[in-house]
């Protein structure tokens, strides 16, 4: 957990936020000088940087734990890894897909679902020090606030599909709905049990931690 005496420390003398910084900034633009489609990139990437100005401009303010940079740092990597191609055509999703004998490119499922997974625990760190959520509460509020945010992408995504690719074709794609009707509820599914894993584990670690 974060304490006062974590957000006084320097940035350059926390190793372990340099060496996350420097791995995903070199990925990052691997991955952009590497896109097939710079434009898919791009608009993947929005949300990327807003949360990336989101951390800099409160690293002095509110200071995360290592466990929740982590995460944090994983689940980017996973995102951003998806934005190098169109999420129906990523290759890891391709190979599962050869190897599982599965209908679909689930790299989108896999996302959304860590989305929820890694990304709750920072959550209720920030419910618990900046607004100090009781802990039963903090449990309830970060699923919530997962698949509200959830639902919001499928929304913002939605709503960029149709102003930048009109609706075509190539709108699809970048949905990646794969012909499933269904796919931007089972999305938010995912994140919303993605989340409620992460929250049982937080709750329940302690309780075996003091057996």
């Amino acid at each position: 957990m974060p304490t006062t005496s974590e957000t006084k420390v320097p940035y350059l003398q926390k190793p372990l936020h340099l060496v996350y910084s420097i791995l995903f900034l070199i990925f990052w633009v691997y991955t952009a000088c590497t896109t097939p489609d710079l434009l898919n990139w791009v608009t993947e990437n929005t949300l990327t940087l807003s949360l990336l100005i989101f951390l800099i401009a409160f690293y002095n303010i509110f200071r995360f734990s290592d466990t929740s940079y982590t995460l944090i740092f994983l689940f980017l990597l996973l995102h951003v890894y998806g934005s190098q191609y169109q999420y129906a055509a990523n290759p890891l999703g391709e190979w599962l897909q050869q190897v599982f004998h599965l209908q679909r490119n689930h790299y989108d499922r896999l996302v959304h679902f860590t989305f929820g997974l890694l990304l709750a625990y920072p959550m209720q760190e920030a419910f618990t020090f900046i607004f100090k959520v009781r802990p039963l509460w903090n449990y309830l509020l970060v699923v919530q606030t997962t698949l509200a945010l959830a639902a919001i992408y499928e929304l913002v995504e939605w709503v960029v599909a149709d102003l930048i690719y009109g609706g075509n074709q190539q709108a699809m794609d970048y949905l990646g709905m794969q012909g499933d009707m269904w796919d931007a509820q089972k999305d938010m599914a995912l994140a919303l049990l993605g989340a409620a894993l992460a929250m049982a584990v937080a709750c329940l670690l302690p309780r075996f931690r003091k057996r």
